[in-house]
């Protein structure tokens, strides 16, 4: 009998199972994670600040595979965990700045494309990233995504950095673009609209 079977059967089962399994989350970061693996790892992660910190630990050690299957799990926590993340900010941009490898990069542009921005504490080193990625055709189309999404957020309380952005985007209107940059611009187009 597979676990979905026993999940709808019997759903005791699967929170015995999960209180199990977390006992030694590292062995679950080890393997390749299934939808119910993320579900799993999330539900326990918002039980306690205790276990967002172990899984932000993992997310960010040296142990290659861990670390990037913990950060994919920190990408689908839930909205109520946004207030926790927040307070992560520096560390995330920090990382980002720091990150070679493609993946993690897409998985912490797509963190810290959901938070908030303010005019009081403007990172210019990131808002520089930011920029810098929204026109590079080296980068893939969802690391572009989200550096559009929060270049915008970030420009939007400096009128003079919106005329940049603005910029940027009319050459980015110039080459042929996938679906979602399409959707990105027309979305950060709209709201620049409600801002002027």
């Amino acid at each position: 009998m597979s676990k979905e079977i026993l999940y709808s059967l019997h759903p005791d089962f699967a929170s015995h199972e999960m209180a199990y399994l977390m006992s030694d989350i590292e062995l679950i970061l080890l393997r390749r994670l299934s939808k119910n693996d993320i579900k799993a790892i999330t539900q326990w992660a918002s039980q306690s600040s205790s276990n967002r910190q172990k899984l932000f630990t993992y997310a960010f050690s040296d142990e290659d595979g861990i670390n990037t299957n913990a950060l994919w799990c920190l990408t689908h926590l839930r909205k109520s965990d946004a207030t926790w993340l927040q307070s992560q900010q520096n560390f995330l941009i920090n990382s980002l700045l720091q990150e070679k490898t493609t993946a993690r990069r897409r998985m912490l542009l797509q963190l810290l494309r959901d938070q908030k921005y303010n005019s009081e504490n403007m990172r210019v080193d990131f808002l520089d990233y930011c920029l810098s990625k929204i026109n590079s055709e080296s980068d893939q189309y969802a690391i572009r995504c989200f550096s559009l999404y929060i270049a915008f957020k970030i420009c939007r309380h400096y009128p003079e950095l919106l005329s940049e952005l603005q910029e940027r985007i009319a050459i980015l209107s110039c080459e042929p673009l996938s679906p979602g940059l399409k959707c990105a611009i027309r979305k950060v187009s709209y709201e620049m609209k409600k801002i002027n």
